[in-house]
């Protein structure tokens, strides 16, 4: 009986490592769609979708993990930022608010969704509240940074960082909370 416990909780931790592995590339791989704006120094990109949708599956930890891993090898070169760059002097630009918001996103999606369990269902109203507010979070550091970095008024920093990304950011959040109820049910068979 205890050798079989062992090798259960043994792939559960190699599930949830792949798993905060995995999320991490996709979060990488939300580079490759990025879209610069002629008035914004702020791309439209995928990234905080994959941020969101990391601590909706894995949890506030698992997500915030996958997260930090993703920004730990942008933050040492590799190329995973918008536009393809990475590096420590990202997060000093005006996107690096932004970057950081992407890991309070996966932490708030985590907190409010919760761990995804076998056997419960998490409430449709509770997806829409994380997915909401994890977007909304995304916005609160990128926007002080933008505000202060830039030297600009709350309107016009709206008008840069906030307002053009709204209809966009909508959309993947329809799409997140489209998505999240299966890959819970999928992930808590995992876990």
């Amino acid at each position: 009986m205890e050798k079989n416990f062992t090798v259960s909780t043994g792939r559960k931790t190699i599930s949830r490592i792949t798993l905060i592995a995995l999320f991490a590339a996709l979060t990488a791989a939300g580079t490759f769609i990025a879209i610069p704006l002629p008035f914004s120094p702020v791309p439209v990109v995928l990234q905080n979708l994959f941020a969101v949708l990391a601590g909706l599956t894995l949890g506030p930890l698992g997500g915030s993990l996958a997260v930090g891993l993703y920004l730990l090898a942008g933050a040492l070169g590799a190329p995973v930022f918008a536009g393809a760059s990475g590096g420590i002097t990202r997060f000093l630009g005006p996107t690096g608010g932004f970057l950081a918001g992407y890991l309070l996103a996966a932490l708030i999606a985590g907190l409010i969704a919760g761990r995804p369990r076998t056997g419960k269902r998490t409430p449709a109203w509770r997806i829409i509240l994380a997915v909401t507010l994890a977007f909304l979070s995304v916005y609160i550091p990128g926007l002080l940074r933008l505000k202060q970095l830039m030297n600009l008024g709350w309107a016009e920093v709206a008008a840069a960082g906030f307002l053009p990304f709204l209809i966009g950011d909508t959309i993947k959040g329809i799409v997140a909370v489209s998505i999240a109820p299966r890959l819970r049910r999928i992930i808590a068979e995992l876990l």
